[in-house]
């Protein structure tokens, strides 16, 4: 947990940790490969093998930047694990750690501890891809904009001030992440803390070996952390099938390719491209001796502005059948290591994004955005819990498909990969379309070999179902604990031993039949009246259309075997029992513990813990369910959340003999009557002074620069994240006629421009605009100073910013000065929320979207008003509300403004973070969820918003603050950290302000 009163871990090069040595050199065992520096990480042609353990890497990304309340980091991580995923991809954001020169802050959340201490009580691996250059749809794609402003030579190169700029950064993740690999010690004596075992460095990210300064960058970044500390693997991100970093200078350990199949355009979200064919043959071409690894394969999608689906139809375009198909077939290409992109997306508030995107990243992930769980959730559990199941799959073989001749199928439509495990010669048959956009329904036979001998299957019902856009697997020789399917058309859920028992759990679609043939053992207490046991030892069991929703088909003392259509298979939970805190990786699954157990109703399952006869569950509900647990049959006790339940006898042995729980759960009635605050009461004051006459800006920077380090020759410096305002000043004469300007902002970016205290229009459609401004009669002061006043949001950036060009029909400019955030990126005054939360509105300089900052002053102005006289401009508008909610709670919320399209922006802050930038003119964006953390459940909370209307007209805007659910569970105790408004650092005091005027 991460809180103001953490000890500070901001540090400069001079208080760097040491961990300099010799590379060490291992002996690799025969038959694997490794880096030479460890073999805690081995790997061959099919898997890694940690720590002796061959193991199939099953990831989802989650960038811990986009959700700044480490507190909650668990609760992603809880929900990660109980999908069946074993691994995280986590990108470490440079700007943020490292916002100017020599100073590293890992505190607050920007923290690495935290997260490696949470995985570890999750048992989550974690690959930590530090870039530099991350992409990631973020400003400058991570890189700190000090270097873009400072460094000269070409970035992302051996460019000797380039390399002295990344060290320190990659120093500080040394220094965080070295005592946290898998083959280190932890800090407390006889525990270990071991949870990284790979540091992807994606060196970078999505880049190209050539030309050789590229390779030589790759192998400086290498050589830096192998000579500090870091022994496990490199690992590279190749943007395509580029054969990058296989071979030659700055090669990695392990070479890896992204993919996206479906793009980034939700519009049409019905309109499938056709799965990669080729994903087996490239690897076989480019790197055969490796496991094929997908660093980021498709999980959703980012969104534009101005875009017309939002992420709702990324959520269906990138949906649960996607995942089934395209993830299915990732699989049938024989990858062995996968990355999901994205699995949790959160919030790029502030300056986080990058200019194509808007403020929300949710990425159409299987976890929203406000952290609840998605429909394409129980799909992704489906896939994780076979996965964690199957120990077999992690090393196959490609056998062949239905194109080579290998497999054969009674109808041509459909497309089966073969998989054989060459040491049990357990297989795995993946079924989808021969045209995997197809919404036909397809029903084929399938030969297969088995231990039992040759079969054509099914052998009883009509065929295996493929309903439109769907995959399956076909299992043969697969082990459920000590027993054995022979084949199985049904789908496979779970499978391995609870207690004393070898348990399988089945599932199938309601609308189509599906068939299992199996050596059942053990005297049946249950027999479901579908199964007729045969006298040879293998039991062919048919499920026709319109069984009920959950059965047991066999219980005895040795075997416990279950079926349900698939929706009610996404109910169901696997939690790990984890091992004695003594063991080694204890909350580690294959390592510390191969112990788990079955639940069946709540939204979600965290985790289980038995101590003695009692199984205590911890998890959330959304809505009272029934129960079911099957766990070992010692277990005599189970608790819910603390709170011990009472079991149904009677509706236990229903499904099974002993281990069974049936229990009604029920919400608390304390969860149904709460109810948002209303946003009233709010208080406003001018934030544009800068356009009246007795404004001076002679502490402004001057804005001289003719050339940049960016590649465009760009003009102007100061501070480039957010709003910056540029004042322009020349000596007017009558001939004086109007100013042309060239300004760059990045896409959907706006600027308002004034000459003195005259609005003249705004300029916006692009990334860059250039155009003529004329001088309305009397806007000007003859044989004077005047000033033209620029207002221009920055919406992040990976090229230059700024005034690009300017020029009067007539005359010079005499100066032009500029003003980004207060104190810029080495003097920026809130430490806490970073480099990235402010700009340079004056209402931001001066703090008023800071919690505690008086405004007992200011005009009372509802936000619907807009601001006064229908003027174009800047108003800040700030309120309050309270909270009370109870502990045991978890309530998503989010502040809603109107659906319209007006010509107005707003930047909403919340407790002094920025969490959104609305344009409304443009969209689509007009929700923004807050966390938990940022707000405060049980407290005062200050709202802010500064209105930037961008025409001489009316706007109505409003804003909600709106209950996107309510869950009795959470992860509980959260920590708030939102420091409240000091003068510190503040250049003007209010006192100036009041002077001029303008608080009303």
């Amino acid at each position: 947990m991460v809180s103001s009163d953490r000890p500070s871990n901001i540090f400069s090069p001079a208080s760097h940790l040491d961990f300099s040595r010799a590379e060490p050199v291992v002996d690799v065992p025969e038959g694997f490969t490794g880096n030479g520096r460890t073999n805690d990480v081995l790997w061959d042609e099919y898997s890694l093998i940690i720590k002796g353990q061959r193991i199939f890497i099953h990831s989802g990304e989650f960038h811990t930047f986009r959700l700044p309340v480490p507190g909650l980091w668990l609760d992603i991580l809880q929900k990660v694990k109980a999908a069946g995923f074993n691994t995280i991809s986590v990108y470490s954001h440079m700007a943020l750690i490292n916002p100017s020169p020599g100073i590293i802050d890992f505190n607050d959340y920007r923290a690495l501890t935290p997260l490696y201490e949470a995985a570890k009580q999750t048992g989550i691996w974690i690959f930590l891809r530090p870039g530099p250059y991350i992409n990631a749809e973020t400003t400058a794609g991570g890189i700190a904009h000090w270097i873009t402003s400072e460094v000269a030579g070409e970035l992302r190169t051996n460019a000797t001030d380039w390399n002295a700029a990344w060290q320190d950064y990659v120093h500080g993740i040394i220094t965080e992440t070295a005592p946290y690999q898998v083959t280190q010690g932890g800090p407390v004596i006889g525990k270990p803390a071991l949870i990284m075992f790979c540091i992807n460095l994606s060196n970078d990210n999505e880049y190209f070996q050539e030309p050789d300064t590229h390779a030589e960058y790759f192998r400086e970044l290498e050589t830096f952390y192998s000579s500090s500390g870091i022994v496990v693997p490199f690992t590279a991100n190749d943007s395509g099938e580029n054969r990058a970093w296989i071979n030659g200078t700055g090669a990695v350990n392990i070479y890896g390719m992204d993919s996206y199949p479906q793009g980034f355009d939700c519009s049409n979200p019905d309109v499938w491209n056709p799965v990669v064919t080729n994903y087996y043959s490239y690897h076989e071409y480019v790197d055969p001796g490796q496991p094929w690894y997908f660093p980021e394969f498709q999980g959703g999608s980012f969104d534009g502005w101005g875009s017309t689906a939002g992420y709702d139809q990324c959520r269906i375009l990138i949906g649960a059948d996607f995942e089934n198909v395209f993830n299915l077939n990732l699989w049938a290409s024989n990858a062995k290591i996968i990355n999901y992109y994205m699995l949790y997306g959160g919030t790029s508030w502030g300056a986080l994004s990058y200019p194509g995107v808007y403020t929300s990243y949710d990425y159409g992930s299987a976890i929203a955005e406000n952290r609840e769980l998605s429909v394409k959730y129980p799909e992704l559990k489906r896939q994780g819990l076979f996965l964690r199941s199957s120990s077999d799959f992690y090393k196959t073989d490609w056998v062949g498909d239905t194109t080579t001749g290998t497999v054969s199928v009674s109808n041509t439509a459909a497309f089966v990969t073969l998989l054989t495990n060459p040491d049990s010669m357990a297989s795995f048959y993946i079924a989808r379309q021969g045209d995997s956009t197809s919404k036909d329904v397809t029903t084929f036979k399938l030969n297969v070999t088995t231990s039992a001998g040759h079969f054509e299957v099914p052998t009883l019902t009509s065929g295996i179902t493929l309903a439109g856009r769907q995959s399956k697997i076909v299992v043969t020789d697969y082990s459920f604990g000590s027993s054995r399917v022979i084949y199985s058309t049904a789908q496979v859920l779970f499978a391995g031993r609870i207690g004393g028992r070898d348990v399988l759990f089945l599932y199938g679609d309601p609308t189509s039949e599906s068939e299992v043939a199996l050596i059942l053992s053990g005297t049946p207490r249950i027999q479901w009246a579908g199964v007729s046991v045969s006298p040879n030892g293998v039991t062919i069991v048919t499920f026709p259309l319109g069984i009920p929703e959950f059965i047991t088909l066999w219980d005895s003392s040795e075997q416990v075997i279950l079926y349900s259509d698939t929706d009610t298979a996404g109910t169901f939970w696997s939690p790990e029992i984890s091992a004695h805190d003594s063991v080694e990786f204890a909350n580690y699954w294959q390592f510390g513990t191969n112990s788990s157990i079955l639940v069946g109703g709540p939204y979600l399952v965290r985790n289980a813990t038995m101590t003695g006869s009692t199984l205590a569950l911890r998890g959330d509900l959304n809505d009272s369910v029934q129960l079911i647990v099957i766990a070992p049959d010692d277990v005599t006790t189970v608790t819910w959340n603390g709170i011990p339940i009472s079991s149904d006898v009677a509706a236990a042995s229903n499904i099974t003999s002993q281990g069974g729980f049936v229990a009604q759960l029920n919400t608390s009635s304390t969860g149904h009557g709460f109810a948002p605050p209303a946003l009233t009461n709010w208080r406003y004051a001018d934030s544009l002074p800068e356009i009246r006459s007795e404004f001076s800006d002679a502490n402004w920077t001057v804005a001289n620069h003719t050339a940049t380090n960016m590649p465009l020759p760009y003009y102007g410096d100061g501070g480039c994240e957010n709003i910056v305002l540029w004042r322009g000043h020349f000596n007017a004469l009558e001939v004086t006629q109007y100013v042309k300007l060239s300004i760059n902002g990045g896409s959907a970016f706006a600027a308002s421009v004034w000459v003195n205290d005259v609005f003249l229009s705004t300029s916006s459609g692009g990334a860059e605009t250039d155009d003529k401004f004329d001088f309305p009669v009397g806007s000007l002061l003859y044989g004077q100073d005047n000033v033209i006043t620029i207002l221009q949001t920055n919406l992040a950036e990976k090229s230059p910013r700024g005034v690009r060009g300017f020029m009067l029909n007539t005359g010079n400019f005499d100066a032009w000065k500029v003003q980004g955030k207060v104190g810029g990126y080495t003097n920026y005054p809130d430490k806490v929320r970073g480099v990235l939360n402010e700009g340079g509105l004056y209402g931001e300089r001066m703090g008023w979207h800071l919690p505690g900052f008086d405004t007992s002053s200011w005009a009372l102005r509802n936000l619907s008003e807009g601001l006064p006289n229908a003027t174009a401009g800047v108003g800040f508008f700030v309120t309050t509300f309270d909270l009370s909610i109870p502990d045991g709670f978890d309530v998503p919320m989010s502040f809603v403004f109107d659906n319209t399209s007006q010509p107005y922006r707003c930047q909403l802050y919340v407790n002094g973070w920025m969490m959104g930038k609305r344009v409304s003119n443009i969209g689509p964006q007009y929700k923004f969820p807050v966390h938990q953390g940022i707000l405060d459940y049980n407290g005062t909370n200050t709202v802010a918003v500064a209105l930037w209307v961008m025409e001489r007209q009316a706007v109505t805007p409003t804003l909600q603050l709106t209950i996107d659910g309510v869950y009795e569970g959470g992860v509980g105790d959260i920590k708030t950290n939102n420091p409240p408004w000091s003068p510190e650092g503040r250049p003007i005091s209010q006192e100036f302000y009041e002077s001029l005027g303008e608080m009303n």
